[in-house]
């Protein structure tokens, strides 16, 4: 089968139109955060690894919804390209149910349990004692913040990205707006500390909920207008739905522990590492913001053609992808090396705390080039329906692999804290050679759409599957 000459014009100009938005969207996301941290800083280290250690149990929320958000996008983008208009109404339904369904949960931990949550993440009572105070109050947001996620995924597989970018932006003016107004007591109001950052968040998801909603009603979009589609499920259609969602949903949950856990050995070390922790991980959310909307861009415009039916196009779009990706983030990380010196002490990270942070980023630095590469295969793979490979072969390193290699160091060996940490990526290049052979054999392509299926059997033939 000759190979028809590769539109790259076309190629850049839509990974752009994706991307950029989802980026920027992500990018002041994570730029609250980093607002959140240099105003904590003013309170202290134990502040800022406090609510460090309370994102940290927001993230395990994130990985037991992300399945769904996966699977469902799976779904949107391929009956995009198949302009199944109910397929999508109904996808969404069942997406936002079981999203909510998680968010439901970790709220009820956070507002009646967050003591517990607190002695899981670390044995220091003076953190634990702020973090409480900021998780009974930030458990309010998680459903708000659930509903905005899904609609957003729903969005940007339609190619309607320009939306979340909006509400991105009002919701990060909120939070610095509150944020400074609750946790240093402004204008008449009590200076509340963490506690006010809690605030600031919870009223940062109201706006960003309010603004998503008022664009999805001016603009008619009726994916998510329709709730009386929303629950008009086959029985065939549910399975089809968890057989394509569960091993994405396994993958989340169980990597979402694994890291919970490496958290817990994070977690356990001196209190300048442990407020360390909390700024690298505010660092590393610019690289993995930055990156989301690449990776985004990856699902939308492969699962949009293998849902269409046209599977060649798809396979020679991934591959591009995952090269181009990979060298964005290079760049990326570059970058956030040379401006990390202002950043760090911005953040209130001096002497011991600076050095390990400083040490923490240059590590990340290096395995982000394979692991972002793997990222962007693993959502490839989804997006055109193969949602177990990837997924099974994160699992098996994660629990075969680094958090035996994180605990015995840690626990048994007693080795160096940055040795532990560099250990957390032990396993990303040798599961990069294992995902670059299934990208090239194709059979990752695995459509749902009526389209997509008729068009799977010349395309095997061809390339011998």
């Amino acid at each position: 089968m000759k190979e028809k000459k590769f539109d790259w014009g076309y190629f850049l100009r839509h990974i752009a139109i994706i991307a950029v938005p989802v980026a920027l969207q992500n990018l002041l996301t994570t730029t609250g955060s980093m607002v959140d941290t240099i105003m904590l800083a003013k309170l202290g280290e134990k502040a800022v690894g406090a609510v460090g250690l309370c994102a940290q149990f927001s993230s395990l929320m994130f990985a037991g919804y992300w399945g769904f958000v996966g699977g469902g996008m799976l779904f949107f983008s391929q009956y995009w390209g198949a302009k199944d208009d109910d397929g999508i109404t109904r996808s969404y339904g069942l997406t936002l149910l079981f999203m909510l369904s998680v968010g439901l949960l970790f709220a009820c931990l956070a507002l009646f349990a967050p003591e517990f949550v607190m002695r899981v993440y670390t044995d220091k009572p003076e953190i634990q004692k702020i973090g409480v105070s900021y998780l009974r109050i930030v458990g309010l947001a998680y459903p708000l913040q659930v509903l905005a996620m899904a609609m957003s995924a729903l969005l940007r597989s339609i190619e309607q990205v320009r939306i979340p970018l909006y509400g991105g932006i009002a919701s990060v003016i909120a939070n610095c707006f509150f944020n400074y107004l609750f946790i240093f007591g402004k204008f008449g109001l009590p200076c509340m500390g963490a506690a006010g950052a809690a605030i600031g968040t919870v009223m940062a998801g109201i706006v960003n909920l309010l603004v998503l909603v008022g664009f999805i009603l001016y603009k008619k979009i009726p994916y998510v207008l329709e709730v009386s589609k929303h629950f008009r499920w086959s029985r065939m259609a549910v399975k089809k739905y968890l057989e394509k969602c569960f091993p994405i949903i396994c993958n989340e949950v169980l990597i979402g522990v694994g890291n919970m856990l490496i958290n817990v050995v994070l977690g356990r070390q001196t209190e300048q590492a442990i407020a360390a922790v909390a700024v690298f991980r505010t660092m590393e959310g610019l690289i993995i913001a930055f990156f989301s909307g690449f990776s985004n861009a990856a699902s939308v415009l492969v699962g949009k053609e293998v849902g269409a039916g046209n599977h060649e196009a798809a396979f020679q779009r991934a591959k591009r992808l995952v090269y181009l990706c990979s060298g964005i983030i290079g760049v990326a990380c570059l970058t956030l090396i040379l401006v990390h010196d202002p950043l760090l002490h911005a953040m209130g990270l001096s002497g011991e705390s600076y050095r390990i942070g400083t040490a923490m980023l240059v590590t990340y630095s290096v395995a982000a080039l394979i692991r972002m590469g793997n990222w962007v295969q693993n959502d490839t793979y989804r997006s055109a329906g193969d949602a177990a490979f990837g997924s099974m072969l994160e699992i098996t390193f994660m629990y075969l692999m680094v958090l035996p290699f994180v605990y015995l160091s840690n626990f048994y060996f007693h080795a160096p804290f940055l040795l532990v940490f560099a250990f957390c990526y032990v396993d990303e290049p040798i599961r990069y050679i294992i995902m670059q052979r299934h990208l090239y054999s194709g059979k990752w392509i695995r459509p749902v759409s009526v389209p997509g299926l008729a068009a799977l059997g010349e395309f095997r033939k061809a390339h011998g599957i």
